[in-house]
């Protein structure tokens, strides 16, 4: 079975619909460091990051543009020292999309991959 991380986003139109309660909630369960909270009024997938660097912190924003660029999906992000603060959400249907989870998997991945060894 595909992983989440390795899905890929599909073009979201104006009236697509939100992803229901349920679903929203199995996704969460491959997800399980992000939470589902709103902000500014509308629900959003939020997690952070901390980084002892702000080197560090900045060189994964830049890994999670390169992402947002490459799946034509765009997160906010705020960038401080000692953390990354991700939110994803559709912003054409004001909401979460399965788009949204698959793009937390693959910042997750993008996380795993800049951890120090």
């Amino acid at each position: 079975m595909e992983k989440l991380y390795e899905k890929h986003c599909e073009a979201c139109q104006m009236g697509a619909p939100l992803v229901t309660e349920e679903e929203a909630n199995d996704l969460l369960l491959k997800i399980p460091a992000w939470r589902r909270d709103f902000h500014d009024g509308v629900e959003k997938l939020s997690r952070e990051f901390h980084f002892v660097e702000f080197k560090d912190a900045f060189s994964f924003t830049y890994k999670l543009a390169n992402l947002a660029e490459r799946e034509n999906h765009h997160p906010s992000i705020m960038t401080e020292w000692g953390k990354v603060t991700v939110y994803w959400w559709t912003h054409k249907i004001n909401g979460l999309h399965v788009n949204d989870f698959i793009m937390a998997a693959k910042t997750d991945m993008i996380a795993k991959l800049s951890a120090p060894s």
